[in-house]
């Protein structure tokens, strides 16, 4: 069974739908009500009452229609209905392709599991293993994970997936793309046979059928959106330019007002990008695989904050990442594939909100890039660019760049419920002060006899707030 919504049409009646019409718990319904979220996206309004009844669904949208709580909703509903989960017994599993796509679910579903009493913890790489351990040994009702780490926690025999009530996938089309096709299906067959399946994703096309014929049982498909990029409210251009023109163009648009969201193909071309940027006083912040899960975490968000507008990224980011008001998305490297192109694309212009995707071709890439617009349903508006030009700053709000380079001073570590240069323990003895008679350095030992210490020679005078041990950096002094 297979059903379309237009989203041009006018919502019906059935459509206006609110959550507690559409059969969530009334806790879920006063928890979305408290984060101001009362009516439900046209992907929520379609899937949820197949979900909440328990079918196999296959759901489509694009990025940013609601796909996140259209699978999290009911399925935190259904272990509200049940028992705690078992040690090392997951009751449900989420997988994802990337880390910043696993903790952006978790955001989302988290404090709505904890309104119902639903335990809900993240199981990915580029992390220690321990607390994951730990949390799978108290019990998880929820299970939100990367192919590889579940396998990896499996393998150590500290999750069994034989409680599996709900599994779905998100993003199913990149795990595929990504290879994780052949661990997915492995964790897939040691889920029960009849526990029930939600796959959901921007595009839903041949290379998931396998894992929908061998796992999923009579599945209902909702699609909200064809599987292009043509949004009403995304503007799209191709801007031509001459080799020798491409970092000026790409710098000048990067110092624009605004957040923007810059795409590379490499991680070298990331970083190299985001050094030349700062060296012409664009901050701007880096984001790839070959970086630690804590520097992936803290750039999404000093990006997700404001403290820089510019995200460098490959597509790690491309799909699932959600930062509100991104009114930019530069290509700086054209994809190769249609579904990069959309996946990058719907990082802007999400949920009804307007933005601009710009693609940068070199003379010699025009005709591949055209040929890939095609494909994604897009037809572009061409403009011949040089760096400098009038028509660049009113097609993307480009502007010269300050020229004065960016440094990066890290923040000073604050001593935690204390002031700036407050003792710890004012009643000890200061290093460099003569000890007096009758002084304790330590309590319960005499001092008489005790040689004094005298300052000023083979060593500093030691400062409040100076570590006690020669040759380590005191705390505050970087």
């Amino acid at each position: 069974m297979t059903t379309s919504i237009d989203p041009g049409m006018p919502p019906s009646a059935p459509e206006l739908l609110d959550f507690a019409a559409l059969g969530l718990p009334q806790p879920l319904v006063r928890t979305l009500a408290r984060q101001g979220i009362t009516t439900p996206f046209e992907i929520q309004r379609a899937t949820m009452p197949d979900a909440l009844a328990g079918r196999d669904v296959l759901g489509r949208g694009q990025t940013g229609s609601g796909k996140t709580l259209a699978f999290g909703l009911p399925l935190l509903a259904r272990m509200a209905d049940g028992e705690r989960a078992r040690s090392r017994h997951p009751r449900a599993l989420v997988l994802v392709p990337t880390r910043e796509l696993a903790m952006q679910v978790s955001d989302a579903l988290f404090p709505l599991g904890r309104a119902i009493g639903v335990f809900l913890r993240t199981a990915v790489g580029g992390v220690p293993y321990d607390r994951q351990i730990s949390a799978l040994r108290r019990g998880v009702e929820v299970l939100v994970a990367t192919p590889g780490r579940l396998a990896d926690l499996i393998e150590r025999g500290v999750c069994r997936l034989d409680d599996i009530e709900v599994t779905v996938l998100d993003e199913a089309d990149q795990m595929a793309d990504m290879g994780f096709l052949p661990e997915v299906t492995e964790l897939l067959a040691k889920t029960p046979a009849d526990a029930q399946r939600l796959l959901f994703s921007a595009t839903l096309d041949r290379d998931v059928d396998t894992l929908v014929r061998r796992f999923m049982t009579d599945p209902v498909t909702h699609s909200t959106a064809p599987p292009t990029a043509a949004v009403a409210t995304m503007d799209h251009h191709l801007l031509l330019i001459p080799p020798q023109d491409k970092f000026s163009v790409v710098a000048s648009i990067a110092a624009r007002e605004g957040r923007t969201m810059v795409f590379a193909r490499t991680q070298l071309g990331v970083d190299r990008l985001v050094g030349q940027l700062a060296a012409v006083g664009v901050r701007a912040g880096g984001l790839h695989g070959g970086k630690t899960q804590r520097m992936r975490t803290r750039t999404l968000a000093e990006f997700r904050e404001g403290r820089t507008n510019v995200l460098v990224a490959t597509d790690v980011a491309a799909r699932g990442i959600h930062v509100d008001g991104v009114s930019l998305v530069l290509h700086v490297d054209p994809p190769k594939d249609p579904k990069d192109y959309l996946h990058r694309a719907g990082r802007t212009a999400r949920a009804g909100e307007t933005g601009a995707v710009a693609t940068l071709a070199l003379p010699k890439q025009r005709r591949g890039t055209l040929a890939m617009l095609e494909k994604a349903g897009v037809a572009p508006a061409q403009t011949r660019v040089r760096a400098g030009d009038p028509a660049l700053a009113e097609l993307t709000g480009a502007r010269e760049p300050s020229g004065v380079p960016v440094r990066d001073e890290p923040e000073p570590r604050p001593r935690a419920g204390r002031p700036d240069g407050a003792r710890r323990f004012p009643d000890r003895h200061r290093r460099g002060e003569p000890v007096r008679s009758g002084d304790r350095r330590h309590p319960g030992r005499p001092t008489e006899g005790r040689s004094e210490r005298r300052s000023g020679e083979g060593r500093s005078e030691r400062r409040s707030g100076d570590r006690r041990f020669g040759g380590r950096p005191a705390a505050n002094s970087y």
